[in-house]
């Protein structure tokens, strides 16, 4: 699917789907050491504000948090070097229409730093966003978070990470059926057990990351991996 520029609402998968195609990334880069650090990139779950905020840093140019709020409510927020909101003039009013429940949940010293050039706010099933000038080129959604939007871009950036190309057997068809389980929400440690282990053979039989040998998950990390790709939030029963 094709990211307009400037983003559009309708460009973004319903809420749930996005928060378990981030939470699918953050399992396959799970690391022990970097849940340690205070400052980090990569995609995790929580900080000392929130436990149920999902950030991604690429550590270059591009810095995304997504928030789950009450109600079946979330807001997307973060900034890509590709925006051109933050040099604007005049100054775009990027909380224009959202309601006050979004306020509560933004973090406002990013925002009056600068830090945040684009904010979307799921409610009610759909996404919404302030209305932009019409000659604004780009906010930065597609460059940011375009590989979020559908399956097929997500299981293309876990093979990036994990430099899996065409001739790595079975390593497209194994992150499709991880995020499958994630998006679907029957993950279980045995799944997500099954897909370590065969990022795992894959790393060691095409030496992926020699001269590092790599080594296989502990019990500790599966353990850690499983109630993060369980981590979606589901619609409450009626």
């Amino acid at each position: 699917m094709k990211i307009h520029r400037p983003g559009r609402p309708e460009d973004l998968p319903e809420a749930t789907v996005l928060w378990a195609r981030w939470a699918a990334l953050a399992v396959a880069t799970w690391n022990a050491e970097e849940e340690k650090e205070r400052f980090r990139h990569g995609y995790w779950l929580g900080d000392s504000d929130s436990e149920s905020r999902l950030h991604y840093d690429d550590g270059a140019c591009s810095r995304w948090a997504l928030v789950w709020a009450d109600g079946g409510r979330a807001v997307l927020f973060g900034q890509d070097d590709s925006s051109k909101v933050g040099r604007y003039e005049p100054p775009i009013d990027l909380l224009a229409g959202a309601p006050g429940w979004v306020h509560h949940e933004l973090r406002h010293d990013l925002l009056e730093r600068g830090r945040i050039e684009c904010v979307y706010w799921f409610e009610d099933g759909s996404w919404h966003r302030a209305p932009y000038p019409d000659d604004l080129h780009d906010d930065g959604l597609d460059c940011g978070i375009g590989h979020l939007t559908s399956r097929d871009h997500a299981v293309d950036a876990i093979c990036a990470l994990f430099e899996f190309d065409d001739d790595c057997e079975g390593a497209v068809e194994a992150c499709e059926q991880f995020f499958e389980h994630v998006e679907r929400g029957t993950v279980t440690e045995e799944v997500v057990r099954s897909f370590a282990d065969e990022v795992f053979r894959i790393q060691t039989e095409y030496e992926l990351l020699w001269p590092k040998v790599p080594t296989p998950r502990t019990e500790t990390d599966l353990a850690a991996m499983t109630a993060l790709a369980i981590s979606t939030p589901r619609p409450a029963a009626d």
